[in-house]
């Protein structure tokens, strides 16, 4: 594939999924508050998977109405527990606390990915994918935790399946693209329409 992207995002995950499918991109985030983002759509009672697109859709069509006839690419991902949307940790206490949370629990994970040109959305897609967390020890969880530096922890959540966070689920129901961040194989799938 010869036309190249802009990513709106800082995600290291998303830009190694792209250059594992040949998507030739740039990275420009977008720089947006997603927590007040999100607190104003918990206001007005909008679901997980609401607040997903929405964050996807703000993220590409910032950096795109900078950058004129580019193709850029917005993409969030949330966690919805039973209706409750569970967003990145801060701390690790608070990263403690999610996975207490999850713990013996089912879960959703919904990805959503949003293609602007000129400030406007032309495309978009939502994928989910359910996972159902072993029921696990304070010292398992501890110790899970503890393997993963702050870094990650903070950019990319709670469990990163790309790196051992599989061994925390009984089952995983889904796309691994889709758990990692970013449904590839749809977004291939416009881009060569687009072509």
């Amino acid at each position: 594939m010869n036309n190249k992207i802009i990513l709106a995002s800082r995600s290291g995950i998303r830009k190694k999924i792209l250059d594992q499918n040949a998507i030739n991109c740039d990275v420009i985030p977008a720089d947006i508050d997603e927590d007040q983002v999100k607190e104003s759509l918990l206001q007005a009672e909008a679901t997980p998977e609401t607040i997903s697109k929405n964050l996807a859709e703000l993220k590409a069509n910032k950096v795109s109405r900078k950058k004129k006839n580019e193709i850029v690419l917005g993409a969030d991902s949330v966690i919805d527990l039973n209706g409750e949307l569970i967003s990145k940790p801060k701390t690790r206490e608070e990263a403690l606390n999610i996975l207490q949370k999850l713990n013996g629990q089912k879960h959703q994970l919904i990805s959503s990915v949003c293609i602007s040109k000129n400030g406007s959305m032309i495309w978009n897609f939502t994928d989910s994918s359910v996972l159902t967390m072993k029921q696990l020890n304070l010292v398992e969880i501890k110790s899970y935790l503890q393997k993963i530096r702050d870094k990650e922890l903070y950019a990319y959540g709670v469990y990163q399946i790309e790196v051992g966070g599989k061994y925390l689920f009984s089952k995983i129901e889904g796309d691994e693209n889709t758990i990692m961040g970013l449904p590839v194989k749809q977004i291939k799938e416009y881009l060569n329409i687009l072509k």
